[in-house]
């Protein structure tokens, strides 16, 4: 066995081992911090202080801007490995780098204009992230019309709405905004730098995930420069057409599974430690224990697989990457769903220990449940799964 897989089976050379062990130092950290935010629904704003320091933010810039410029591989490996000390930190700071990752990749904004966020992130620590969710219009994957508008002043344009599911919404100082552009029939999408007439409204309060700060985000004629808008498309079904073909989106399921590992290792450590006086040793000797530890494991070592494996892929074939669109969905699909399931055998391992809010179970249990509702829906994942399988038969 190979150094590399003693510390986890998935790291496989060096510079993954170094990526890996920030996020664990991290995740260290931000799991001793998770309790008080999760209680509060408060936003980390120290676990962000030390993302930037620790040069987390840069991970995907490209290195010719002076990122990391990191793989699909190495950024699930980085959010996996985050999420297992806070899941909301994770989930919050992964949009951010999936994001300018994606952008890298499909480089559907002007050379000019990358560049100069890859630079505010190297070298200020800005976050970044896109907000097109409204309460009228659902999910932005659905393709709702934004009610957000975006109206032609002198040298530039005049941004005004709400957006929803806002998250990192409290830190966050650059985002790009959809928004419909009066008087054309499209929507376009606007580089706003927060400041001015942005406007946090602190409406995040959930069951889960409750540290994101997923605020409501108030844009008041929010002035954007011609330089920084984006060309938009005439309104239409959409369709995710980036070319990376959702590839960065693997940030989600990447999530999800580091909190059910978390729960694992809980699990494994409650059941080797915990001895009722009922019997002569700890409950990890009886076979029901040991049962539901290797369904637990089962699950995690299928999503685990099933999630390295499609990111290994997409690195190695670009060309192959639109053929994998139904595979990235079935990953998060198994990777949401099987957290589900392990956190659920996690909490019968504990037994009712497992629901004290003194412990991180329960914590684990309510955030697991909000990865149903980050895209793709599961609805979505199986549709596409059935019209390949149904295609193929022709």
């Amino acid at each position: 066995m190979s150094e590399f897989s003693k510390q986890d089976p998935f790291i496989r050379n060096e510079r993954e081992a170094v990526i890996a062990a920030r996020s664990d130092r991290l995740a260290e950290l931000f799991a001793g911090r998770a309790p008080r935010h999760d209680l509060d629904g408060s936003f980390p704003v120290e676990n962000f202080k030390d993302l930037r320091e620790s040069g987390y933010l840069a991970l995907t810039v490209p290195q010719a801007n002076g990122g990391e410029e990191a793989s699909l591989y190495e950024l699930v490996l980085a959010q996996e490995h985050l999420a297992r000390g806070d899941g909301s930190t994770a989930l919050a700071v992964g949009w951010h780098v999936a994001l300018v990752m994606q952008l890298r990749i499909s480089q559907a904004w002007p050379d000019s204009l990358y560049a100069a966020l890859s630079q505010e992130i190297v070298e200020r620590g800005a976050i970044f992230n896109s907000y097109a969710s409204e309460r009228a219009t659902g999910s932005p994957s659905r393709g709702g019309k934004p009610e957000t508008t975006a109206v032609r002043t002198e040298g530039g344009w005049l941004i005004n709405g709400r957006k929803t599911f806002s998250t990192l919404s409290p830190v966050a100082t650059h985002c790009m905004v959809s928004a419909s552009v009066e008087s054309e029939d499209r929507v376009g999408e606007f580089f706003v730098r927060i400041g001015e007439g942005v406007e946090v409204d602190e409406t995040w309060n959930t069951m889960g995930m409750r540290a994101t700060g997923s605020h409501d985000l108030v844009f008041k004629d929010v002035f954007v420069p011609d330089g920084e808008s984006i060309a938009g498309a005439a309104l239409r079904p959409k369709t995710p057409a980036d070319s990376d073909h959702g590839g960065a989106m693997l940030h989600i399921p990447a999530c999800y599974i580091g909190i059910a590992h978390a729960a694992r290792d809980f699990a494994l450590r409650f059941a080797k430690d915990y001895r009722p006086n009922s019997l002569n040793g700890p409950i990890a000797d009886l076979p029901n224990i040991q049962r539901q530890l290797g369904e637990l494991e089962a699950e995690l070592i299928t999503a685990r697989t099933l999630l390295y494996s499609l990111a290994d892929r997409w690195d190695r074939d670009p060309a192959g990457r639109a053929e994998l669109r139904a595979d990235l969905g079935l990953a998060k699909y198994v990777a949401t769903n099987g957290a589900l399931r392990i956190v659920d055998l996690a909490m019968r391992v504990v037994g009712g220990a497992g629901l004290s809010r003194n412990l991180p179970l329960e914590r684990y249990y309510r955030d697991v449940r909000a990865g149903l509702h980050n895209p793709p829906m599961d609805d979505v994942a199986l549709s596409n799964l059935a019209k390949r399988a149904l295609s193929s038969t022709e």
